[in-house]
């Protein structure tokens, strides 16, 4: 199947010399929920710019469902809905004209049954008369997230779209979000919640100082980057790694009172069993150990502080 988004060797350098995006290629299939983590300032925000038709690329091609994003630029901006990290609307409108005004600027005939369905979905409905202005700033992300689906777009770009809001208003964006996906659209979000990307996301793509550093499927990343931990409680606590523990990748935690062992998952041989025998050997003893599988998180500081 052909990708509904297919980015070619992209790149963007800003007047002030900044080299924003380097040579990206990513491909997005039709239906999935795409998590695009980085740090600031990695390029996530410009590269979704691109594609949504608000920066010119320097180099190379974005096409969405096979149509060149500056050439036909109508058509491909009409399949996308973006959601962006700013509070950027008419403040003096009220929340139904606002969502009706943004259906109609993509050419959509009005729909008030489906406007209403998705103020319902947000909570939004009842507050549907009140003019932007009165809304808190939880509700004028419901608001932005209403303008981004008025026109029943195919694609969904969330940038950010959690940052500062209410645990409520992050429950009902997730219903949604896999409401979208089982609808077949095809979601693109960039966040700082981790833990939302690992709960969400079918692929992941990890972007740092404008360079697409690793795209993978989560459930392969996890099991390619990930790695375990085992952790002694030690009986008594140690000043250092005693001799004869050079080969094991060992370290000391909480005051010495915990020892700590790193290894590959995925390896036949772990060396848990010769660990332990000899910990016996040098009358190293401990009351408890546990393991820890590596999250999202670590592989993501990881990578992002890779050479």
């Amino acid at each position: 199947m052909a990708p509904v988004i297919a980015i070619s060797n992209l790149s963007k350098a800003y007047a002030s010399g900044l080299q924003a995006l380097k040579e990206v290629s990513l491909e997005i299939r039709k239906g999935e929920i795409f998590a695009l983590l980085g740090p600031n300032g990695a390029g996530k925000t410009t590269l979704i710019s691109i594609v949504c038709g608000i920066v010119r690329p320097g180099a190379g091609s974005v096409r969405v469902d096979g149509r060149d994003i500056i050439r036909d630029y109508r058509a491909t901006r009409a399949k996308i809905g973006l959601v962006p990290q700013e509070l950027t609307t008419d403040t003096f409108e009220t929340v139904w004209a606002t969502v009706s005004f943004s259906r109609g600027l993509f050419g959509r005939a009005p729909n008030r049954v489906y406007t209403e369905k998705i103020l319902r979905q947000l909570s939004l409905w009842d507050r549907r008369n009140d003019r932007i202005r009165t809304l808190s700033g939880g509700m004028k992300r419901r608001v932005l997230i209403a303008k981004a689906l008025a026109h029943e777009p195919e694609i969904l770009f969330l940038d950010e779209p959690t940052a500062g809001v209410d645990v409520e208003l992050r429950r009902d964006m997730w219903a949604l979000v896999r409401a979208l996906r089982e609808s077949g659209v095809t979601v693109i979000l960039t966040t700082h919640y981790i833990d939302e990307a690992e709960e969400m996301a079918d692929r992941i793509g990890v972007m740092n100082k404008g360079e697409l550093v690793v795209v993978e499927e989560k459930s392969t990343l996890m099991r390619k980057l990930g790695k375990k931990q085992l952790t002694l409680h030690l009986l008594a606590p140690l000043g250092s790694i005693p001799p004869g523990l050079e080969r094991w990748k060992l370290s000391l935690k909480n005051g010495g009172s915990e020892l700590e062992y790193t290894f590959d998952a995925q390896e036949e041989r772990t060396g848990i069993p010769a660990l332990l025998a000899r910990l016996g050997e040098l009358g190293i003893a401990f009351k408890d150990l546990q393991t820890r599988q590596s999250s999202l998180e670590d592989i993501f500081i990881d990578l992002v502080h890779q050479e």
